[in-house]
């Protein structure tokens, strides 16, 4: 194959890769606004992407070598075809979402197992069919390389490179410039564009009927190395051979053979000849291991580094990228190795990954990152926690392609074979990691036992290495593993071993740490601080509950936090409905406050587990007063779909006449303008009223208006126990002066709009969850 060809083929899998991630990540916010902001929907999103990867990738392998002999066209054909068709589904998937979205209204609560399964099985429908083709490229690309050139071997490794760069590009570019310059659709759209242009010179490429068959050429046999330190070496690049594992041999792995390709394997399936069939079986089980392993250890690393990477949309842009730049690096060096006949046996591989996969959990010590509540980790310490996963997907990102080349000598149906099984275990790792390990595990322990598989495999391949490398990366692992298990602290850990009182909840939603005492509680979700017991949260129930006239009847409050504004609501005497995501949370409104036992048992009151937009569009109740609270800091991922003008339309349906939203609106100025604008925009009326501590803004909306009310009027419309809880933390205080710190305090919308007259934000433009531009000044 020409050099330009070669260059060709690299480029089209850079693309191709570039919008897969493109894919991932828009289609992943798109699934939250319709299905819920909860972590079962973004499992099943990655789960359903991964295993529509892993079944294209079977079957196509299967399958290309039937197609090209029956029409007599190139693989680089169907090839195409499946690009153009991944690039439809850019356009379909939205609307797939949004069917399914109505579909799903009446199925319940968004942590039943009714909606779960239901709609896991739209999600399923919706991104499936793209997936499958996405999966297909592998296999049918490889064909054509074995159209243009019979006896190459190793193409699996020379794609995968191009698609992990283009998927490191995609998430960079997605990330830092197209969502926040032209929004999710038009970044679709861009993405799309990639598919058809690689489908459009596919096609180019396959003009010519294929000589000969993708699976006609035999590869020569396999010779024995007795020189070679570990499973898998080279004679030269392009060859791949078993060597002895030990002096000794025994049982396959430890004799030396000499195997022939079957020209048949595209028909027959069989695994290909450069392997024994044990040594067959261990490369699946480290195929399906590493993707297992890996994938779970990403979603664990989320959680886990939050404290200091936050919860912004580019603090999870930044472990992908991470993750996918240190692949990247790992499968160039391989290629390197590959030309020039110095490949790192398997054995080497592993003993190495082993000690790798501890070093996030040594690297996320609070004590070395100073993740606390009162200190804002600086760029050292985020770089020093990204670099702690670096060498452990390296490693990965060399044994990989590795594994497979050897596996599958080139051809399309034992490399589409053993990829789909890698990708396999990338379907069932974030699903093990999020329903079995977090509920019962804290992080540090879950990543300790996504760690055990590789100690497992080192141990049963390390014989092959020389004595004083064994011993040497032996010591390594075992320290990496004591210091994991038995020295390093995490955030959690420093708080439960304070001596502070401190409770513990987990679900498959999040991690919940409540602690502290008297008023000076806090709660984190994953390592973040939601709330305080500040008075600002009674404010956001009893500021619209006192201006609404007539005396209001039902309340509903979206998000729960420490249940203060809840339990505010329910002092009304009044019918309160809160909504909450994660069910920890809810259960840790006993630790904040002594009296919630009795809140709880009031029959006012109900706690709804599910997304609020996701209630708000399958309940038709309609409320007086309707209190958001999204949770901080503004810019937090998934945030907006609570501040956008589609979001207050929607609360704007459900409120009774002269119903009131309020909402806290706080960040930066920009950030709080945007925020505003989308609430101008939805509402005819809108009064916004500086909070007491000067934290932010209470927004009051209507669409009739909001009557004037002095402090003495607002005081005289609460209940006896209402004015008590608002007074309970400002003890002393005239009830009459303490209202007028908030209502006198009020500040005209046009002036702050005035300043940014284009800031909005929208489900298809997160203006406060993408910034960097912006605050580049670009």
């Amino acid at each position: 194959m020409s050099s330009l060809k070669r260059r060709v083929l690299f480029a089209l899998f850079f693309l191709s890769g570039f919008s897969g991630l493109v894919y991932q990540v828009v289609w992943t916010r798109i699934a939250f606004a319709h299905f819920g902001i909860i972590t079962p929907v973004l499992s099943v999103v990655i789960s359903v992407f991964m295993a529509g990867l892993s079944v294209g990738s079977w079957a196509g392998g299967r399958s290309i070598g039937t197609l090209v002999r029956k029409t007599g066209a190139s693989a680089a054909v169907f090839y195409a075809l499946a690009e153009l068709a991944v690039g439809l589904g850019a356009f379909g998937v939205p609307q797939f979402f949004r069917l399914g979205d109505r579909l799903l209204l009446a199925a319940g609560q968004s942590n039943s197992l009714a909606y779960l399964s239901l709609s896991a099985l739209v999600l399923a429908v919706s991104i499936l069919p793209s997936c499958l083709c996405m999966g297909t490229t592998f296999p049918w690309m490889m064909a054509y390389v074995r159209e243009e050139d019979p006896r190459n071997s190793d193409s699996f490794s020379f794609l995968y490179l191009a698609n992990v760069l283009g998927a490191l590009s995609g998430t960079l570019i997605s990330a830092l410039l197209l969502v926040e310059i032209l929004g999710f659709r038009s970044t679709l759209a861009v993405a799309a564009t990639a598919n058809f242009t690689i489908a459009g010179v596919a096609l180019w490429l396959g003009r010519k009927r294929p000589v000969p068959s993708p699976e006609a050429a035999p590869v020569p046999a396999a010779r024995a190395d007795p020189h070679c330190p570990g499973v898998w070496a080279t004679t030269r690049p392009n060859r791949s051979r078993l060597c002895s594992l030990s002096s000794s041999g025994g049982e396959g792995w430890g004799e030396e053979a000499s195997f022939r390709m079957s020209s048949k394997l595209g028909a027959s399936g069989a695994d290909p000849g450069v392997l024994s069939p044990k040594e067959a079986r261990l490369t699946k089980w480290i195929l399906f291991s590493t993707g297992f392993a890996s994938m779970g250890m990403e979603v664990i690393w989320t959680r886990a580094f939050a404290p200091v990477l936050k919860t912004q949309v580019y603090s999870f842009a930044s472990i992908v990228a991470a993750y996918l730049a240190a692949t990247f690096l790992g499968s160039l060096l391989y290629r390197r190795h590959l030309r020039a006949n110095r490949r790192c046996s398997v054995p080497e591989l592993l003993a190495v990954l082993c000690a790798c996969a501890f070093l996030p959990v040594v690297a996320n010590d609070a004590r070395l990152t100073q993740a606390d509540l009162s200190y804002t980790p600086g760029l050292v310490s985020v770089l020093f926690l990204l670099g702690s996963i670096c060498p452990f997907c390296a490693v990965l990102g060399y044994l990989t392609p590795r594994l497979v080349d050897d596996f599958s000598a080139g051809s399309p149906a034992a490399a589409g074979r053993a990829y789909a099984i890698n990708v396999l275990g990338c379907i069932l790792g974030p699903l093990f990691a999020c329903y079995i390990l977090l509920p019962a595990f804290a992080e540090r322990h879950a990543l300790v036992l996504f760690s055990l598989p590789f100690v497992a495999f080192s141990l049963l391949t390390c014989r092959s290495l020389p004595r004083a490398q064994r011993a040497l990366l032996g010591s390594i692992t075992a320290a990496l593993l004591l210091v994991s298990l038995f020295v390093s602290r995490s955030c959690e850990d420093q708080i439960l071993r304070s001596g502070k009182r401190a409770e513990v909840r987990r679900d498959h939603s999040a991690s919940v740490l409540a602690f502290g005492q008297d008023r000076k509680k806090s709660l984190l979700v994953n390592g973040i601080g939601m709330t305080s017991l500040i008075p600002e949260t009674k404010f956001m129930a009893h500021l619209p509950l006192a201006f609404h006239v007539p005396s209001p009847q039902k309340a509903l409050i979206i998000c729960f936090g420490m249940g203060t504004t809840y339990r505010s609501s329910l002092s009304w005497n009044i019918d309160t409905t809160a909504v909450e995501l994660v069910p920890s949370v809810r259960d840790a409104f006993t630790f904040f406050f002594s009296d919630a036992p009795l809140v709880l048992s009031n029959p006012k009151g109900r706690i709804i587990i599910d997304d609020g937009r996701r209630f708000l569009k399958r309940t038709h109740e309609r409320y007086d007063v309707i209190v958001v609270d999204p949770p901080p800091p503004a810019e937090a991922a998934g945030s907006s779909l609570l501040y956008s003008t589609e979001f207050y339309s929607l609360a704007a349906e459900h409120l009774m006449p002269q119903g009131i939203l309020e909402t806290w609106l706080y960040g930066d100025e920009r950030t709080a303008t945007a925020e505003l604008r989308s609430l101008c925009e939805s509402f005819r009326h809108v009064r916004c009223f500086c909070s007491i501590a000067g934290l932010g803004v209470h927004a009051l909306a209507s669409q009739e208006p909001i009557q004037q009310h002095s402090p003495q009027e607002l005081a005289a419309a609460m209940p006896a126990a209402a004015k008590t809880d608002l007074l309970e933390w400002a003890q002393g205080e005239d009830l009459v002066r303490y209202l007028a710190r908030v209502s006198l305090q009020e500040v005209p919308p046009e002036k702050p709009l005035a300043l940014f007259p284009g800031d909005r934000i929208t489900d298809d433009q997160p203006f406060n969850e993408y910034f960097i531009l912006r605050d580049l000044n670009l």
